[in-house]
């Protein structure tokens, strides 16, 4: 999971906007009754969101619950400085899911350019069309109505439930498992975040909606700021008088085995140049004038056609009566 780190302004929160409760939970009013109830640092938490948190745009008070949903789909295994652009872009022109819905698909795939994956463009139009129909044009608040929603699934429905809406529910991604991993477990170990990393941030999380949140949103920027995969800034990390890993020494966790990840020559490369021919094409193209546009044909022919079959069958390009091909 990207980096989403915490807003600057004490107003905002996370990937979403803090409720009145929330704002008025900032660092001060976390009693020591709290505290003793968990096994975090609320406080420190909450301060150090206060003062370190990055200003990104889904995070302020004006976000949508709508922005916040389609910030938390853009996010997913995609770096917060290539979404920024695109998603100040989307929110713009679609500044709510009716909005969307009454774009062709085509303006949304082309919309997305090139963050990667672009199904996610597709699911985001499905969602869009199923809250109008379902919920009148509104994001639902409720986490079973997220997690209907197409293509929603259960970290996303959770950090908008959390982000927009103020509610009670552990977002775990991959930075905030790192982060309890280490201060509460005391192991490095870098694993994707599961069930029984939602359960135990459950349990560890306020009784308070609102600081609830405001702890969910701070472990994410703690990982994503100090307690980073290599070269954690320990010095400077809220949770270090507290952090079982710190007090532990820095045991070395299980050996990490990261397969190599090729982007030349892989079907995603040839998938990506095809989509980038179509989405820059005013009108549809025919074989030959796709072909042309792309140079991966000439390297292997038969995997360039298996990439543009896998293409229609995805939705992400259709193909006319007269043999042309376009985006949906």
């Amino acid at each position: 999971m990207p980096d989403r780190g915490l807003p600057r302004a004490a107003g905002s929160l996370g990937s979403g906007t803090l409720t009145g409760r929330a704002r008025a939970a900032l660092p001060g009013d976390v009693g020591p009754s709290q505290q003793e109830t968990v096994r975090l640092d609320v406080d420190a938490l909450t301060e150090f969101f206060a003062r370190h948190g990055r200003d990104l745009p889904w995070r302020r008070p004006e976000a949508s619950a709508w922005a916040v949903l389609v910030s938390e789909v853009m996010l997913q295994q995609t770096p917060v400085a290539r979404v920024r652009p695109v998603y100040t872009d989307w929110v713009r022109r679609w500044p709510t899911p009716a909005a969307l819905v009454a774009a062709p698909v085509g303006d949304a795939v082309r919309a997305w350019g090139r963050l990667g994956y672009p199904r996610r463009a597709l699911r985001l139009h499905e969602a869009a069309r199923a809250i109008v129909q379902r919920h009148d044009g509104a994001v639902p608040r409720d986490l079973h109505a997220l997690l209907a929603l197409p293509g929603i699934g259960d970290y996303t429905a959770r950090a908008v439930a959390a982000f927009a809406f103020g509610e009670r529910h552990p977002v775990v991604d991959t930075n905030v498992r790192r982060v309890i991993s280490r201060a509460v477990r005391g192991i490095d170990e870098h694993l994707p975040a599961s069930a029984a990393d939602r359960a135990e941030l459950e349990s560890l999380l306020p009784a308070d909606p609102a600081l609830a949140v405001i702890t969910c949103a701070a472990l994410m920027e703690v990982g994503a700021l100090r307690c980073t995969v290599a070269n954690p800034d320990c010095a400077h990390c809220p949770l270090a008088g507290t952090c079982a890993w710190r007090a532990a020494g820095y045991p070395p966790g299980p050996e990490r085995r990261r397969p190599a990840q090729r982007w030349h020559g892989t079907d995603r490369q040839v998938r990506g140049e095809i989509m980038a021919v179509l989405r820059a094409a005013a009108t549809p193209l025919d074989r030959t004038r796709l072909r042309a546009g792309t140079a991966s044909y000439a390297k292997s022919p038969d995997q360039w056609e298996r990439c543009l079959a896998s293409l229609v069958s995805d939705g992400l390009a259709v193909r006319d009566r007269r043999g042309r091909f376009a985006l949906p």
